[in-house]
C-alpha cells in the first residue's frame, strides 16, 4: 500500500511538472506571437516610410529638373535678346549718316529690334508666369522710349545682364538649397526611423518585463497561500496525532492494567485449585472460570497488540506526511525566494527601460519637431487662393504695363515713319522744282 501511494504521489508530481512545462511553453508561444505582430507592424511602417521618402525625392527631383529647365530657357532667351541688341547697335555711327538716314534706321531697324526684344522677353514671362520677366520687359521698353539721344540699348543690356546674374544666382542658390534639403531630410528621416524603432523596442521589452513581473508576483502570492495552507494543515495533523497518541496511551495503559489483572486472577485461581484437593481445577466450575478468564486474556492481548500496531502505523504515516510537507515547504519557500528576487530584478529593469524609453522619446520628439521644420522649409506647398490671386493680379498688372509699352512703342513708330515720309516727299518736290528750273 505504501509503495502504491508513493507511486501515485510521484506520478502526480510529474503531472504537475508537465503542466507547468506546458504553461511555460504556451507563454513562450504567446510572447513569440506578440513579438511577431510587433515586427510585422514595424515592417509595414518602414515600407510606408520608404514609399513616402521615395515619393518626396521624386517630387523634389522633378521640381528641380523643371526649375532648371525653365531657368535654362530664360537664360537662353535673355542671351539671345542680348545678342540681338548687340548686333543691332554694331557699327551704328550717327555722325556718319544724314538725318534722313538716321530717322530711317531708327524706324526700320532699332524700333523693330526693340519691339522684337521686348516681345521676346514679355512672351517668355507670360509662358513661364514670371512677373520678374514681365517687369523686365516693361523696364526695357521704358528705357528705349526714354533714351532720348543716347544709346537706347545700353540701359537694356544692363537690365538683361542684371537679370541673367540674378537668375544664375537664384539657380545656384536653389541647387545649394536642394542639396542641403536632400541631406537634412535624408538624415533626419533616418534618425526618425532609428528613434522610432528604439522606442518601440524599449516599449515592447518594458511591456514583456511588466507582464513577466506581474506573473511572478501572482505565482509568489499563490505559493505563499499554499505555504500558509500547508503550515495550517501540518499544525492540524500534529494536533490530531497528539490527540491520537494521548488516546492510545490511555487505552494501552487501561488494556495493560486489565490484562495484568486478568492474568493475576488466573494465577490466583490456579494456585488455589492446586492446593485444595477438594476443588480440583479440572472440575467443571473451576475449568469454566479459568477458561473464561483465559479467553478474556487472549482477546485483551490481541486488542493491545492491535492498538500498538495502529499506533505504529499512524506514527509512520505522520512521519511520512511530515517529511513530504517539509520537502514541499522547502521547495515552495525556495520558489518564493527565487521568484521574488526575479520580480525585483524585473522591476528594476522596467524602471531602467522606462527611463531609457522616455529619454529616447524626447530625442524622437526633437527629431520630429526638426523634421516638421525642415519639411516646411524644403517641401513645396500648394499655393493658397489668396496667394494665387495676388500672383495673378501682379501678372495682370505686368501684362497691362507691357501692353501699354507695346502700344506706345507702336504709336511712336508710326509717328516717326509718317514724319520721315513727309520729309522725304518735301525733299523730292524741291529736287523736282530745281530740275525743272
Amino acid at each position: 500500500k505504501q509503495s502504491v501511494d508513493d507511486e501515485t504521489k510521484f506520478a502526480a508530481k510529474d503531472m504537475d511538472e508537465a503542466k507547468k512545462g506546458i504553461a511555460i511553453a504556451s507563454e513562450t508561444l504567446s510572447t513569440a506571437e506578440g513579438q511577431l505582430t510587433v515586427a510585422k507592424k514595424e515592417l509595414a511602417t518602414d515600407v510606408e516610410a520608404k514609399g513616402e521618402l521615395h515619393h518626396d525625392c521624386m517630387s523634389r527631383a522633378q521640381s528641380f529638373e523643371s526649375e532648371t529647365k525653365s531657368r535654362g530657357e530664360e537664360l537662353e532667351v535673355l542671351a539671345k535678346a542680348k545678342q540681338i541688341i548687340t548686333e543691332s547697335v554694331e557699327g551704328a555711327s550717327l555722325s556718319q549718316v544724314s538725318f534722313v538716314q538716321v530717322s530711317s534706321r531708327l524706324s526700320s531697324s532699332m524700333d523693330l529690334k526693340s519691339l522684337e526684344v521686348v516681345r521676346l522677353v514679355r512672351d517668355l514671362g507670360h509662358k513661364e508666369r514670371s512677373s520678374d520677366l514681365v517687369q523686365l520687359a516693361a523696364k526695357m521698353a521704358s528705357a528705349m522710349r526714354n533714351a532720348g539721344g543716347a544709346d537706347p540699348f545700353a540701359k537694356v543690356r544692363s537690365l538683361i545682364s542684371d537679370m541673367i546674374t540674378k537668375l544664375e544666382g537664384a539657380a545656384e542658390a536653389d541647387a545649394t538649397k536642394k542639396a542641403y534639403c536632400d541631406k537634412e531630410l535624408s538624415e533626419t528621416k533616418a534618425k526618425k526611423e532609428e528613434k522610432t524603432d528604439a522606442v518601440q523596442e524599449l516599449s515592447t521589452e518594458a511591456e514583456q518585463a511588466t507582464a513577466e513581473s506581474a506573473k511572478l508576483k501572482e505565482e509568489v502570492a499563490v505559493l505563499q497561500k499554499e505555504l500558509s495552507e500547508l503550515t495550517k494543515s501540518q499544525a492540524e495533523m500534529d494536533k490530531l496525532r497528539a490527540e491520537e497518541r494521548e488516546v492510545f496511551g490511555a487505552s494501552r495503559d487501561k488494556a495493560e492494567k486489565g490484562l495484568a489483572g486478568v492474568q493475576m486472577a488466573i494465577k490466583v485461581l490456579k494456585e488455589y485449585y492446586a492446593k485444595d484437593a477438594a476443588h480440583d481445577a479440572s472440575t467443571g466450575a473451576a475449568s469454566g472460570i479459568i477458561g473464561l478468564l483465559e479467553d478474556i486474556e487472549s482477546k485483551m492481548t490481541t486488542y493491545l497488540a492491535d492498538c500498538k500496531s495502529d499506533e505504529e502505523t499512524a506514527v509512520a504515516e505522520h512521519d511520512t506526511m511530515t517529511k513530504e510537507n517539509d520537502i514541499d515547504k522547502t521547495t515552495k519557500e525556495k520558489d518564493v525566494e527565487y521568484k521574488t528576487k526575479e520580480a525585483k530584478e524585473l522591476d528594476k529593469s522596467i524602471a531602467e527601460l522606462s527611463s531609457d524609453r522616455d529619454g529616447t522619446q524626447e530625442e524622437l520628439d526633437a527629431v520630429l519637431e526638426y523634421l516638421s521644420k525642415i519639411e516646411q522649409e524644403c517641401i513645396a506647398k500648394p499655393e493658397s487662393y489668396e496667394e494665387r490671386k495676388k500672383r495673378r493680379e501682379a501678372e495682370l498688372a505686368g501684362l497691362k504695363e507691357a501692353l501699354e509699352v507695346l502700344e506706345s512703342e507702336t504709336t511712336a513708330l508710326v509717328q516717326r515713319r509718317r514724319a520721315v515720309h513727309r520729309k522725304l516727299r518735301g525733299t523730292a518736290v524741291q529736287r523736282a522744282i530745281a530740275t525743272s528750273a
